[in-house]
């Protein structure tokens, strides 16, 4: 099974309460390069990225409110073929089930993530991300069928 992400991105920016500011400052930095793509993010997010940056952002809900499983139905949809997600290594969040389902789901899906400022940087710099790129999803549904079977 694989999936083509188009030339326009389809980017989810979600970031922690402890990395907020960071995710907002490489927003500014990436205005630009954001600039050609489709963007959307969780709740507070989403507002401090549009508020300082001028970017138009589709806004889920918080994280804690269900925004996390937003963003996940997105990626199985089709909806968000990217993600930036600054999150917060070292404070437990109320909602760390719906993180790791997240996280799940990219992966299943096979869509770029970044985690950190660095690979947020390698990914928006990388000659990819004005190309069409073909996923290389792992169709688990049937590995799963035959195993069980």
């Amino acid at each position: 099974m694989s999936y083509t992400i188009g030339k326009q991105k389809k980017i989810a920016l979600i970031a922690h309460d402890n990395r907020k500011q960071a995710i907002i400052e490489w927003a500014i930095k990436n205005k630009e390069a954001l600039g050609k793509h489709f963007l959307c993010g969780t709740g507070t997010t989403a507002k401090l990225i549009a508020k300082n940056t001028g970017l138009p952002i589709k806004e889920f809900k918080s994280g804690p409110m269900g925004g996390d499983e937003q963003i996940g139905a997105s990626i199985v949809n089709g909806e968000v073929d990217f993600m930036v997600f600054f999150w917060d290594p070292l404070t437990s969040q109320p909602h760390d089930p719906d993180v790791k389902a997240l996280l799940r789901i990219s992966v299943l899906y096979d869509i770029p993530v970044a985690m950190s400022t660095s690979t947020a940087d390698f990914l928006m710099k990388s000659q990819l991300i004005d190309e069409e790129y073909e996923t290389h999803e792992i169709d688990y549904y049937n590995k799963i069928r035959k195993e069980n079977f």
